[in-house]
């Protein structure tokens, strides 16, 4: 049997008409050589393409000025057609497309309008656009049921603002059908996180999707397509007549509206009748459709308002997670004699995942510098950093050297946390009594050593692997001696992968040349250097990683000055 198609065309400059596709190609626009002419400037002269192949009907744009809407989406290249699909060619211009099959009365040649059809589908964004025209209002009876409508949408808004929660905003609209639609049954069906339909209130409660929803493929046209939906007489319409639970339950009439926001449906509100007790009709729809869209603005505004509760408590964690953080940082650098020090941290995401620690010890004087760079970003860093930190602190304070420090620390973190869980770490002992730098490089970046006097600067490489990243793993330190005026800068990723607007990052190279040429400067002045070579590279592009930078410089011998004799 060979498949019919038609198009009904709806403009506000000209009664609708209804024309049968019945060449291979039809041409809308608003030129006169088109076969569908439409009064609408907005209408590019050539706008769309339909075109029959086989039994299938095909709409394409012809680049018009304005596009094409399929359904409420751009039409993109080629699209085949279904019944009720409809396409919106400017604001005032629709063609709603109609299909059936020869001889059985049902397509929209035969009927001339969709009134008589069992069910009905509406894009439900153009019929809120149409209800707020008074331009469709032609007369004295048309203009009370106009504002009658608009005096309980204004009630419901109103009422809903006042709703404290989800729920009530759903039990207040279903309290509203039953008032102004009375159906027998109603229920409200949201879009979960997985994208799946599931019931939040009905009427009488714990309904069951089964008893309204007797077909899947009406879901998927009223949440998925945007479509209102009018089923006149449910048994009559092959959508739905196979479906068992419709014949069991008697019910036969349903009108069902989705939820609509601008990011699209947050799920569907449905009601059923049987034909004895109320047969709904286009008002009902039209009314079902405002509703819809009113509990649909209050529910959006409600998950607004609890997004921003959220961010705000997040927020407020990440504040107290800083302060701990804070805290768990050095209040204040130790002094040591012959020695300057500086030292500090500068997060990317309000917490860091950086560390960085001084101790000296009290009976050897031997002073340890520390400074880890956790794996990751955030919150979770910084709680393993602060893990990390509580493991250093007892072989630091026993005074063990660096390579020791290293084993023991890798060893339990690598038994308290996951694999993708490490961090990198660079440990330097210093003996002020000789001068003498002992130091460990566990996957760190290679520390500065700035000589004096022109001697360079020297990289203390890796002599390990990360901590935590092994079981087994070992380290190896190595020594150097200190000499008057020389500076070592401990540091992390953030600093040399800080990156220009072309993707490129600041380098070691750059690093170094900052080190030794500013060798001598005050450390504060040293540190400020870096950071504003870094601003001044980075031209405005967010630093991705926390940047931390320590500071250890010998003093320069001073050389007695002899008495003045005169």
């Amino acid at each position: 049997m060979t498949k019919t198609w038609s198009i009904e065309i709806e403009t506000a400059r000209a009664p609708k008409s209804v024309r049968a596709v019945d060449g291979d190609v039809l041409i809308v626009g608003r030129g006169a050589e088109c076969q569908v002419q439409v009064p609408d400037l907005r209408v590019s002269r050539q706008h769309l393409r339909l075109e029959r192949r086989g039994d299938g009907l095909w709409a394409q744009d012809l680049g018009s000025r304005a596009g094409t809407q399929l359904n409420g989406r751009p039409l993109a290249g080629g699209a085949l057609l279904h019944d009720r699909d409809l396409l919106a060619l400017s604001d005032e211009t629709r063609i709603v497309v109609r299909s059936g099959a020869q001889g059985l009365g049902q397509g929209a040649g035969a009927g001339g309008g969709s009134s008589t059809t069992a069910t009905q589908f509406r894009d439900a964004a153009s019929m809120l656009v149409q209800r707020s025209d008074l331009k469709s209002v032609s007369s004295t009876a048309d203009l009370r049921r106009h504002a009658e409508r608009l005096h309980l949408i204004n009630e419901v808004h109103q009422a809903l603002s006042e709703s404290p929660s989800r729920d009530a905003v759903l039990e207040l609209i279903l309290d509203r059908v039953f008032a102004t639609l009375r159906p027998e049954e109603a229920a409200v069906l949201l879009v979960d996180r997985d994208g799946q339909l599931t019931e939040s209130v009905s009427r009488p409660p714990g309904l069951g999707t089964d008893r309204v929803f007797f077909s899947r493929s009406l879901m998927r046209e009223v949440t998925e397509r945007r479509q209102a939906a009018l089923i006149l007489d449910a048994p009559t319409d092959e959508r739905f007549n196979a479906a068992a639970s419709i014949l069991d339950s008697g019910v036969r009439s349903v009108l069902a509206a989705p939820l609509l926001t601008p990011e699209g449906a947050l799920g569907m509100l449905v009601l059923s009748s049987r034909l004895r007790m109320r047969q709904f009709g286009e008002e009902d729809l039209e009314l079902l459709v405002s509703l819809a869209s009113a509990a649909a603005l209050h529910l959006r505004n409600l998950g607004l308002m609890e997004e921003a509760a959220e961010r705000r408590r997040l927020a407020g964690e990440l504040e107290l997670a800083r302060r701990i953080q804070l805290a768990l940082l050095p209040a204040h650098i130790p002094s040591v004699e012959g020695y300057e020090l500086l030292a500090g941290n500068v997060p990317s995401r309000g917490v860091s995942g950086d560390l960085y620690k001084v101790d000296v010890h009290p009976e050897l004087g031997l002073v340890t510098c520390l400074v880890c760079d956790v794996s990751g970003k955030g919150m979770a860093a910084s709680l393993l950093g602060a893990s990390l930190e509580a493991l250093a602190v007892g072989p630091i304070e026993v005074g063990r050297p660096p390579d020791e420090i290293c084993q023991r620390v890798s060893r339990r973190l690598f038994a308290r946390t996951p694999p993708e869980k490490y961090a990198t770490g660079f440990i330097a002992q210093l003996d002020p009594a000789t001068n003498q730098l002992t130091w460990t490089n566990a996957g760190h970046n290679s520390a500065l050593l700035a000589r004096s006097g022109g001697g360079g600067v020297e990289l203390l490489k890796t002599s390990g692997p990360p901590l935590g990243l092994l079981a087994g793993a070992t380290f190896v330190a190595h020594s150097t001696e200190m000499g008057p005026g020389d500076l070592l800068l401990v540091y992390t990723d953030g600093i040399t992968e800080a990156a220009d607007p072309d993707g490129e990052e600041f380098g070691i190279e750059r690093l170094a040349e900052l080190v030794e040429s500013h060798r001598a400067a005050p450390l504060p002045e040293l540190r400020d250097t870096i950071e504003q070579a870094l601003d001044d590279f980075a031209r405005g592009v967010p630093y991705a990683d926390d940047r931390t930078m320590l500071f250890l410089r010998r003093l320069a011998a001073v050389t007695p000055v002899a008495p003045v004799t005169g």
